[in-house]
């Protein structure tokens, strides 16, 4: 089983940077592991509790999970399906932090309580080594500093284990000794520290939106306090406070200044601005928005060492709902283009397709018109994250998902292999006009969010003929095509679409032509119901008729390679009654045909000739004994269809045959020549099908 997509409230983040693996921890328990673009594993935590953080042992092959349900587990990533080697449950107090130095067996864990206890990573247990909290702090503080927030090592002395509590205290612990060599107290919380990495400066950051730099060996008062996005007041005064700056990286390079990067710490009147990562390096900074919340961020530097120039490359930020890669080397700060099929949900999912067995030069075409809708101003390189190997593909045959989407969109994806790749992507929102605000928006709208989403998708991979059905009642058929067309006028048919149909008034009052009813004895006419254009939004009592919801752009379309439209179809409102969504829908290349219908009737489309051949009612095809509840729509006297009744019809009646054809292709009774009464007889056996004759017809088109 292959997971695709992006992971669901993801709640950590670990980078190897000498296997070049990243994994992501998730609030479910899941674990997800990315190599280069094909190389993906999924895990899951069977207790199913949220995954705080991850730490990889660099270089080995494995992965520590800590978890909230007070958990640790050591992951062996060496075999094909990773697994859990050791696991380690605190039962008396909670995980807030853990540290595993490179190269190091001792994983240090802290805790709500501000206590620090170790864990020989090699089998696994308790080392019985505990730095106490009020030990750490002694006198420095009256009260309990609170949970641990950060350890971390001196980069050049593993003997110095720095402690950061969340009140603003930290301090410098040496393991042998037993005892705090330095404590550094500040006003406001502490949420991260990182090293600079010489070992003689660390920086904080802070709940008031500051950076506080210290010198290790002065721990009376910060060498020097940051405010990156703090107003600077006159007269000397103290920054406006900001909000919390959530986590801080501190990387050095050989050739020039060191890079500060964190994320929070936006001014309080920066109002609906979106979540942001500032880089400052030198004296420039950049502030780089961001699409939804940071859920955290790790800086990818040349080396695994930490007393070494760091020399950062890269930045991958989790967000939300995105994975997002920085180039910390180009100017402007590109991101780079992610290859994993992360982007399935950039638009919520309406509706998927799966089609194996298509023809070898169809995946080839859909690539060749995809690749040039690649966007622009990425990255020049390549991908860092590249570890890992491919395995063997077993499948031999291409298979493609098409997924629609709530804007309107449709991907196609290579499914061929373990791993997804977007194939083509085509917005079939573009047809229609679009409305710049709410009050522009017409009152023919059948629902207030997403008109465009996709409902159902019908496609047939022989002919690579595209048919899909809105939610706003349209269906859009698409040719495919490897040139560029402009069309002038984008061809369009609408149809009224009723349920009830007499010769007589309807329940609402207005007056319908006349066409057969089922038990009347009279013959129907002999008439293929046409498209009514919408010459007038309203009917003679005020009421909104033969208006679609959608407006079709009125101007040339530009139409790039790919899918092109052949044809859109309406429904229509009818008599002040909005028209229903479309509930199926069928596509025949063959026959050049499209059928669709919802739960007041059905109708077909030659969408060669653009016109359509059948437009039948519910009523006209189960009588009586309509299958769908209906509640009245008028208070007044709602008139009995006078149904006959459906009766039984051997499905030899129909032949196949017949069935595929359309009722103006000739297909009817050998014994009529009229054109009328071979139409009368088709109609005839179509009104007194029942449910699961008319579905088989339906199949049978789409076959």
């Amino acid at each position: 089983t292959v997971r695709h997509g992006f992971p669901y409230q993801p709640s950590a983040l670990a980078f190897d940077p000498v296997q070049k693996i990243l994994a992501i921890g998730t609030q479910t328990g899941a674990l997800r592991l990315f190599g280069r673009p094909g190389v993906e594993c999924y895990c899951q935590h069977d207790s199913g509790a949220a995954v705080i953080q991850l730490q990889f042992l660099i270089n080995e092959g494995a992965l520590v999970s800590a978890l909230a349900d007070d958990t640790l587990h050591l992951w062996n990533l060496r075999q094909k399906r990773p697994a859990i080697l050791h696991s380690l449950k605190f039962n008396r107090e909670r995980i807030t932090f853990c540290h595993l130095p490179f190269q190091s067996k001792w994983l240090y864990v802290g805790t709500e309580r501000g206590n620090i206890h170790i864990v020989n990573v090699e089998s696994f247990t308790l080392s019985g080594y505990v730095i106490m909290w009020n030990k750490a702090i002694e006198l420095s503080s009256k009260s309990h500093p609170g949970p641990i927030v950060h350890i971390s090592d001196n980069p050049m002395d593993e003997g110095k284990l720095l402690i950061g509590f969340e009140s603003g205290t930290v301090v410098l612990w040496d393991l042998k000794s037993k005892k705090a060599d330095y404590r550094y107290t500040h006003d406001e919380a502490i949420h991260s520290v990182a090293w600079h990495h010489e070992g003689k400066q660390f920086i904080c950051s802070h709940s008031d939106g500051t950076l506080t730099i210290w010198n290790v060996k002065s721990p009376t008062k910060p060498f020097q306090t940051i405010t990156p996005h703090g107003k600077q007041l006159k007269d000397g005064k103290k920054p406006e406070p900001c909000k919390p700056i959530l986590k801080v990286e501190y990387k050095t390079t050989r050739a020039g200044e060191p890079f500060i990067i964190l994320s929070g710490g936006l001014s309080y009147d920066t109002v609906g601005r979106r979540p942001c990562l500032t880089v400052m390096h030198g004296k420039s900074t950049a502030v780089l928005e961001m699409d939804y919340s940071i859920v955290d961020f790790l800086t990818l530097c040349e080396t695994p060492y930490p007393n070494d120039f760091q020399e950062p490359y890269a930045v991958v930020v989790l967000l939300e709902k995105d994975l997002v890669l920085i180039d910390l080397a180009q100017n402007g700060y590109p991101i780079f283009e992610n290859p994993y099929p992360l982007t399935i949900h950039e638009s919520p999912v309406t509706c998927c397709e799966y089609f194996a067995d298509c023809p070898v030069d169809l995946i080839p075409a859909l690539y060749s018109v995809g690749a040039r809708q690649k966007r622009q101003g990425y990255s020049k390189k390549e991908w860092p994250i590249s570890g890992g190997n491919w395995g063997l593909i077993t499948q031999s045959y291409p298979e493609i998902i098409i997924t629609g989407h709530a804007d309107g969109s449709i991907k196609f994806w290579d499914a061929s292999a373990i791993t997804l790749q977007v194939l083509y992507k085509l917005k079939t929102a573009k047809v229609f006009e679009k409305s710049r605000n709410k009050d522009d928006r017409p009152n023919t709208d059948i629902v207030d969010e997403d008109p465009y989403a996709i409902q159902i998708i019908s496609w047939c991979p022989e002919s690579r003929m595209l048919c899909i059905a809105g939610v706003s009642a349209h269906v859009i058929i698409y040719r495919f095509s490897k040139q560029e067309v402009t069309t002038e006028v984008i061809p369009m048919l609408e149809v009224r679409l009723l349920y009830e149909i007499n010769d007589v008034e309807s329940p609402d009052g207005e007056q319908v032509p006349p066409l057969p009813t089922p038990g009347t004895g009279s013959n129907p006419q002999s008439i293929v119901p046409q498209s009514h254009p919408s010459t007038s939004s309203s009917s003679s009592d005020g009421l909104r008729d033969n208006v679609p919801c959608l407006k079709v752009k009125n101007s040339p379309l530009k139409q790039s390679p790919g899918y092109q439209i052949e044809l859109v179809i309406q429904l229509v409102w009818v008599s002040g009654e909005p028209p229903q969504q479309i509930t199926s829908l069928a596509v025949n290349s063959a026959y050049g045909l499209v059928v669709f219908g919802n739960c007041n009737g059905i109708a077909m489309v030659d969408y060669l000739q653009k016109t359509v051949l059948l437009n039948l009612g519910t009523i006209e095809l189960y009588g009586s004994n309509d299958p769908y509840r209906r509640e009245p729509r008028s208070p007044r006297k709602t008139r009995q269809p006078s149904g006959a009744g459906l009766c039984d019809i051997n499905e030899g009646t129909v032949v196949p045959e017949d069935r595929c054809k359309s009722p103006t292709s000739g297909s009817g009774s050998p014994n009529n020549s009229d054109d009328d009464q071979k139409m009368n007889n088709f109609i005839e056996k179509v009104k007194t099908k029942s449910r699961k004759i008319s579905k088989m017809v339906a199949n049978d088109i789409g076959r």
